[in-house]
């Protein structure tokens, strides 16, 4: 069993900056894929970014360009760090891995909160 547990969430101002890290409690080696999801208010979740095993990354068209998944294998982390950010990024941030190649996501964090102010 693998938990997540995601940090550095917080309330920014438009434009600014945030690196959220998701801590896994064991190897992330042993999973194919890890990624974000967001979960704001009334919308469904959806797909920020992901990234493989073999170093794929993909990434949601409203946080091209301005947000980037990455992993540190050695401290079981992954991170995504957001630049540029809008209001309508505002949601909560979900970490998830997968051990497959496909199929859905096996294990998921918690969440942290992601505010943006105009």
């Amino acid at each position: 069993q693998v938990q997540l547990v995601e940090s550095g969430g917080g309330l920014v101002q438009a434009g600014g900056s945030l690196r959220l890290s998701c801590a896994a409690s064991g190897s992330i080696l042993s999973m194919n894929a890890m990624g974000w999801y967001r979960q704001a208010p009334g919308k469904q979740r959806e797909l920020v970014a992901t990234t493989t095993s073999s170093g794929t990354m993909y990434y949601g068209d409203s946080v091209k360009g301005r947000f980037t998944i990455s992993r540190d294998n050695a401290k079981n982390t992954v991170y995504l760090q957001m630049n540029s950010l809008k209001p309508e990024d505002t949601a909560v941030y979900i970490c998830c891995a997968r051990r497959g190649i496909f199929g859905n996501y096996d294990y998921w964090g918690q969440g942290t909160q992601v505010t943006v102010s105009p």
